[in-house]
């Protein structure tokens, strides 16, 4: 009799734990095939609120290196994607008949200078006359010599020395022409040498190695190795801009890569065929990071900061709503949002800190379903 009564309370014993396991692995299995949801802890920290825009990568100039003089290419060493530095010589133009001008003006100079130096070839003639004149002054005085004539040769003589001073003037005049001649053609020459403007990167070459080429001619462009950022700001946006604020940019050749800028310069018209305003920005890159022209991205200027906020990211938005993963369910709350920033949003009601939010995919899900979550971080 006392048997019977113990194996009855053994086989519900055993009952009652198949049916616990049963429960667990029910249970298990069922939290299993519960949708897992990427969610961020709402945390404490600074909201800041920014206003967006677009940046682009532009050289500091890009120059079109042209020849002032026309001639034959005897030598370059240009090359594209060349590194040059200010007042290298780039290109070399024949300066075969240039020389020989320059010789021929030379001789000539040495003519004109010992044209000078010798004087007028009237000279002598009017040293000759002066002497008859005085002699012609004393017969005058004397009365031997008719005073009407003395007056006629007295005439004759300042014509002639008129003329001995033009010819010595003309002699100096025809010099000088030649000494600007020569400078002019030494000029030329210097400019047949064309040598880099600045430093910079050579990205086009248009003359090579026997091209004849016309003076104006471009010959290659170089940009400059220095950069420029250039913010593109809307006008609703563009009041709250000022000198020194800081941004962060991010470029799209760089992922979610951000660096720290500070505006610079503030350009004050728009322009006329997009109505956006113009900022530049001072970019602190870390080292061997290049930025090449031609890059783009976007920027966020902070223009206000608030500390010890609710902070979220700001995929975590579906409107005015968040969806709130707690105790395995979601729950879809409106919330008041506060200072914006292109990654983050400050919550001012509806959230409390630590409580986690949905930041990916929140259409698949509905209120009030069962799900696990996994936390990344803001």
């Amino acid at each position: 009799m006392s048997q019977g009564k113990t194996a009855a309370p053994n086989w519900i014993l055993r009952l009652a734990v198949l049916a616990v396991v049963a429960a667990g692995i029910f249970y298990g299995i069922s939290y299993t095939l519960r949708p897992v949801v990427l969610v961020a802890v709402a945390a404490t920290g600074k909201a800041v609120r920014t206003v967006p825009g677009t940046v682009e990568v532009k050289a500091e100039f890009a120059i079109e290196l042209k020849s002032e003089v026309g001639g034959r290419v005897s030598s370059s060493s240009l090359e594209i994607g060349q590194r040059v530095f200010k007042n290298d010589v780039l290109v070399q133009i024949d300066t075969g008949d240039v020389d020989l001008d320059i010789e021929r003006i030379r001789n000539e100079i040495t003519a004109a200078k010992r044209r000078v130096e010798l004087g007028s070839t009237l000279r002598p003639e009017v040293l000759n006359m002066k002497d008859t004149l005085e002699n012609l002054d004393r017969q005058t005085r004397a009365g031997t010599y008719p005073a009407a004539e003395f007056e006629k040769q007295k005439r004759l003589f300042q014509q002639l020395e008129q003329r001995m001073e033009l010819d010595e003037v003309n002699s100096r005049l025809l010099l000088e022409n030649y000494e600007n001649s020569l400078r002019a053609k030494t000029r030329e020459k210097a400019k047949m040498t064309i040598v880099a403007p600045s430093d910079g990167v050579v990205t086009v070459v248009t003359a090579r190695v026997g091209d004849l080429i016309g003076s104006n001619s471009p010959i290659a462009t170089i940009i400059a190795v220095g950069r420029t950022i250039e913010a593109k700001i809307t006008e609703e946006n563009f009041a709250a801009i000022k000198l020194g604020q800081k941004a962060t940019v991010r470029f799209l050749t760089f992922g979610a890569d951000q660096y720290n800028a500070v505006i610079s310069k503030i350009l004050p018209s728009a322009d006329a065929a997009t109505q956006r305003y113009t900022v530049f920005l001072d970019l602190a890159l870390p080292e061997g990071r290049v930025l090449l022209p031609g890059l783009t991205g976007e920027v966020s200027v902070v223009i206000a900061e608030r500390a010890n906020a609710v902070i979220i990211p700001r995929r975590a938005l579906v409107g005015d709503y968040v969806y709130v993963a707690a105790g395995g369910r979601l729950e879809r709350r409106k919330v008041a949002k506060g200072y914006e920033s292109l990654y983050q949003v400050e919550v001012v009601s509806g959230l409390a800190e630590g409580e986690q939010v949905v930041v990916e995919q929140q259409d698949r899900f509905r209120e009030g379903e069962r799900v696990r979550t996994q936390v990344i971080s803001n």
